[in-house]
């Protein structure tokens, strides 16, 4: 049986990672704080705070310096605090001082892409990638297997995931599509796998390219996914430690 083993939230897409103990999953949306902001470019086509697609905002495939960035977010005060190997911690408050942040962040966006212009918000849902409120499942054994193929360690970071499983075979998790889970007191219908961009290939230590992780998985696997999205069906708590069971 598998294991819950890692929590990851993305208070502001593509913009750090935080790692959580515990978390509650609502049915209807996406895991808390996980991409309740985003960053919008100047060529974004965006609606208010509606959902929109990926490609209207600064992200790690187009950005890959952003990859580097570790966030630790305060929900009493709204604060996030923000790290990056080669700038000072910024401390802000998105809801009024998003400008702070496109300021911080400039000199990571290379000079023949589109430049961040504001941050958004989304109360509804977070701007998970998929058009529907989704929690990505990851697994592991899977990233051992491709460390393998790749020669090198690879960094749970590079896939953005929420929840890390051990405790499966090797791409195991393909097989859930359609499929139940129950962790913790939450369970989640799995939909779909989990296409994966040019984000993955930067090490989230430095923010520079440094596998090509898409040719290491259609050479080794046929095809460029790694890991699952899926719904939340039943409103339930999970934490690290806890048990997955497939009903």
């Amino acid at each position: 049986m598998a294991e819950l083993t890692q929590i990851w939230r993305h208070p502001i897409k593509s913009h750090g990672s935080e790692a959580l103990q515990t978390t509650q999953l609502d049915v209807g949306k996406t895991l808390p704080w996980d991409r309740y902001w985003a960053v919008a470019h100047e060529a974004a086509q965006i609606d208010g705070g509606a959902w929109a697609r990926c490609g209207n905002f600064s992200r790690g495939a187009k950005t890959p310096g952003l990859m580097a960035i570790d966030a630790t977010l305060n929900t009493t005060s709204g604060q996030i605090t923000l790290r990056h190997p080669d700038l000072s911690d910024l401390t802000f408050d998105p809801e009024t001082e998003g400008a702070a942040l496109i300021d911080w962040s400039a000199g990571l966006i290379p000079e023949n892409r589109v430049k961040s212009a504001k941050v958004v918000t989304t109360t509804q849902r977070g701007m998970t990638d998929t058009d529907f409120p989704s929690i990505s499942i990851l697994s592991n054994s899977s990233l051992r297997a491709m460390s393998q193929k790749a020669g090198t360690p690879l960094d749970q970071r590079r896939f953005r995931g929420n929840l890390w499983l051990d405790g499966l075979g090797p791409w195991e998790e393909f097989e859930w599509i359609g499929k139940t889970l129950r962790i913790g007191s939450a369970e989640l219908t799995v939909r779909e796998r989990i296409g994966r961009c040019m984000a993955t290939t930067a090490n989230p230590e430095t923010g520079k390219r440094d596998v090509d992780t898409l040719d290491v998985l259609k050479d080794g696997w046929g095809h460029t996914d790694f890991g699952v999205y899926a719904e939340v069906t039943v409103t339930g708590e999970v934490r690290v430690g806890d048990m997955v069971e497939v009903l």
